[in-house]
């Protein structure tokens, strides 16, 4: 089955662009554990598809793709990438950085290194492939251990500090009985 899109930079791209939209610079390799896991979560929701043609290794330091990670070793790549992305796929990305983008690279580390499919290809050996199928079955029970969670929106002020932004919802007016 192909990939959902043609090269794992336009993932990349994406979640560099959304840090940057929040005044983030992204880390390498919290940059590797938002792909590790929008494959992972891409490969669960649609039936074992990958999102992009990329081949996860399991690294001591964690789960990484060698190529992107290379490539974004000195900065972001001079790479021209103009062909939107498809609907599902923003939808799958989006989420990934809802639930995972506020988290700090440790933080991503310790859930990434903790999931079956890093620790079954790192007995393999370091730099073992991690199967996608692998990558599949664990997030499929993660997102079924893990709660909706109301959609929230970090915003920042003029000052630059982050608030959490929710519709308003009007109350219902008190009238009294004198009126």
């Amino acid at each position: 089955m192909p990939a959902a899109v043609k090269t794992a930079f336009a993932i990349a791209f994406w979640f560099c662009d959304r840090a940057r939209l929040m005044d983030e610079m992204m880390q390498p390799m919290k940059l590797q554990q938002l792909l590790f896991l929008a494959q992972s979560r891409y490969a669960a929701v649609h039936g074992g598809r990958a999102l992009m043609p990329a081949i996860f290794v399991a690294d001591e330091l964690g789960p990484l793709e060698p190529n992107v990670h290379a490539a974004f070793s000195r900065g972001r790549p001079a790479v021209d990438i103009n062909e939107p992305l498809p609907v599902a796929v923003e939808a799958v990305i989006e989420d990934v950085w809802r639930r995972y983008g506020r988290l700090a690279t440790n933080a991503l580390l310790r859930l990434t290194t903790q999931s079956n499919a890093f620790r079954l290809a790192l007995a393999r050996g370091t730099h073992a492939p991690i199967e996608l199928d692998d990558m599949r079955s664990w997030c499929g029970t993660k997102i079924a251990e893990t709660p909706k969670a109301p959609l929230a929106r970090v915003f920042k002020t003029q000052t630059g500090r982050a608030v959490h932004v929710s519709a308003w919802i009007p109350s219902v007016a008190k009238t009294t009985a004198d009126c």
